[in-house]
């Protein structure tokens, strides 16, 4: 009885220890991915990521350059069904503090590097028969201890 009794108590500490180092965190959060994933149209990827080249990149290698955004990343793959996204586009910002005040930031950069909202609005149409927003996400990278 009095092992059986030793046995429970002692299943009761291991099972509380795991519980209190089970709530510890060993990681932190890194920086911060905003990200999109879109559906490219039939025969239609060549000329989509050509497009991205010319005005995506280029106003992400600005922002990149202002300091704005930390990276990006843009990534191809085949869809998993019919229903599923094939590219991903992702922007690497340092915090969820460094996004505030962004969306006129990025207004700025594309301004100037697109032009004025006539040619933002040629840009978009152009690409609506090219591809599908799936929708996106906003993703803290996680970093072990």
């Amino acid at each position: 009885m009095n092992k059986m009794i030793t046995l429970l108590l002692m299943a009761v500490a291991l099972t509380f220890s795991s519980t209190l180092s089970a709530q510890e965190k060993s990681y932190t959060t890194g920086s911060v991915w905003q990200v999109g994933f879109i559906k490219v149209s039939a025969n239609m990827n060549v000329d989509y990521l050509n497009n991205l080249k010319g005005n995506w990149k280029a106003i992400h290698d600005e922002a990149v350059s202002q300091g704005l955004i930390v990276s990006y990343k843009i990534l191809s793959g085949s869809a998993a069904n019919p229903e599923d996204w094939d590219i991903m586009l992702m922007t690497e910002y340092k915090s969820l503090a460094a996004m505030e005040g962004a969306d006129e930031k990025f207004a700025a950069i594309s301004k100037k590097i697109v032009g004025d909202e006539a040619a933002s609005k040629k840009l978009n149409e152009s690409r609506v028969s090219m591809r599908t927003i799936y929708g996106g996400k906003l993703l803290k990278e996680i970093v072990y201890k």
